[in-house]
């Protein structure tokens, strides 16, 4: 019974932590603009036990302790010190203090010393970016959560309409009720509420219209006091420059962002593999390609950069989408006219042919795939690659660990060690790509590595686009990762 009530009560305390730990976060980014993360994970908005499993899933990855209390003397910390808009992962600064806590008379100096370049400084950016969303499916109805959410003061991404065919009453009731209520990801985590007498609906103080139109070019967005704005189309119809440049012709519109692969010359972004390569001052029509290709090059970006990829196939076990049929019927394309939620489908894929607009140096080396599946949500992407380099399991687990920890695609690439992970355990998840170590294979000889990527093919895509729009633009804060 004592260790029954000692446990509980060092959960309890656990949980206390935790929650004035979300306190504090939630001040930093309301009061402050500070986001903090723990394993790409944002902290606000967040219950818990969340925080408390982030914690426990740190602790495996990193091999050390982790603490909550730990996270919360830095936080407040963090919330005492004059520190610039910025994104910090206080699963890294954790680390670091178990590590280095002696070599500090107090955590403030700890803070001090690793936030020294964000302290007193002025803001990376002064701007805010308008933002609408063309189109208000699947992913449109992710994005506009994610915008809402973490929308924060209001001096980053703000979304002010969606676009749509018709804003009649009835369908801006049933509009914000899929806004509201998901089969896949839940309910929303805020306020949301339809405002008929003026077409727009608020969720959690933020005005958003509802506009509808026929034609990208019939427009003015000027007259809802839209200016600049980033257009996110996300209904897949305008695929090439001539076709999304009309966007371009509407008052209040300075960019556009497809998502979906782009056609012809419309640059093709993985961000975090290829977007610093962008013209950000001559461009103004982009591509976020697809979420195939996001979980995908990372990991290609990896392989060749250090053991050289000869050759690949990668093999694509997708969740059916809304493209398909529920019953057999009719469809233009070869097998997906049957019934989805019944079959596996065989299908293309531009996987290959889009990694490789991404980096060009695998150009004729990727062959492609994809299996339509009944479910309704998270893929599984298989990389069977041939490299230069003779490699071992280890040495490919190693790899994307330390990715995942340190460089330039940590909020990339999620390193999983669970050996009961399934495709729902990956709903919800940022990263768009979830490696599944236990699964790692090589072949006897060494040259041949077979790799198993998980994905959410709508939330953790929808991720990558918000990042995206955050660097086109430009309102990017700090980072400490």
């Amino acid at each position: 019974m004592e260790d029954f009530n000692n446990s509980l009560k060092s959960w309890i305390d656990n949980e206390m932590a935790a929650a004035e730990l979300i306190n504090i976060a939630s001040r930093l980014w309301y009061e402050k603009s500070i986001e903090l993360i723990l394993l790409r994970s944002v902290v606000v908005n967040r219950g818990s036990g969340k925080i408390l499993n982030k914690h426990i899933r740190a602790e495996t990855i990193l091999k050390k302790p982790v603490r909550v209390q730990d996270s919360l003397l830095i936080a407040r910390a963090i919330l005492e010190e004059d520190v610039a808009p910025a994104r910090i992962d206080i699963g890294r600064l954790n680390s670091e203090w178990t590590d280095e806590k002696d070599q500090y008379p107090s955590v403030n100096a700890f803070v001090r010393r690793k936030l020294k370049a964000f302290i007193g400084v002025p803001p990376r950016s002064t701007h805010t970016q308008d933002v609408v969303l063309y189109g208000f499916g699947r992913i449109g109805r992710i994005l506009a959560r994610e915008l809402a959410l973490f929308a924060g003061d209001g001096s980053h991404l703000r979304l002010r309409a969606i676009v749509t065919r018709s804003n009649k009453p009835e369908e801006i009731r049933k509009r914000v009720s899929l806004f509201r209520r998901d089969s896949v990801h839940g309910a929303f985590p805020g306020v949301a509420n339809e405002d008929l007498d003026n077409s727009c609906m608020i969720v959690n103080g933020q005005i958003i219209h509802f506009i509808a139109a026929q034609q990208p070019e019939d427009i003015d967005y000027t007259a809802y006091g839209i200016e600049n704005a980033l257009v996110i189309d996300n209904t897949g119809v305008y695929r090439n420059r001539e076709n999304l440049s009309r966007h371009l012709q509407s008052k209040g519109v300075s960019k556009v962002l497809l998502t979906a692969p782009g056609k012809g010359d419309i640059p093709n972004v993985v961000y975090g593999v290829n977007h610093h390569d962008l013209p950000l001052e001559d461009e103004k029509i982009y591509s976020a390609a697809s979420c195939t290709t996001n979980a995908i090059v990372p990991a290609l970006q990896l392989f060749e950069k250090k053991y050289g990829i000869v050759k690949g196939h990668i093999e694509t076990i997708h969740a059916y989408t809304n493209d398909q049929n529920l019953l057999d019927n009719y469809h233009p394309k070869s097998r997906r006219g049957r019934s989805a939620p019944l079959n596996m489908v065989i299908t293309e894929t531009g996987a290959g042919s889009a990694a490789a607009k991404a980096i060009p140096s695998l150009k004729s080396k990727l062959t492609s795939n994809a299996v339509r599946v009944p479910v309704p949500n998270v893929s599984l992407a298989i990389l069977t690659i041939e490299l230069d380099q003779v490699v071992s399991v280890q040495d490919v687990n190693d790899m994307f660990l330390d990715a995942s920890l340190r460089g330039t695609l940590i909020e990339q690439i999620r390193y999983s060690n669970a050996t009961e992970f399934v495709s729902s355990d990956g709903i919800g998840d940022s990263c768009p790509s979830i490696f599944d170590s236990p699964a790692t294979k090589v072949s006897e000889d060494g040259k041949t590595a077979i790799v198993y990527l998980w994905y959410d093919n709508e939330f953790g895509y929808a991720s990558q686009v918000v990042r995206l729009a955050r660097h086109i633009g430009k309102v990017k804060s700090y980072r400490y990762y």
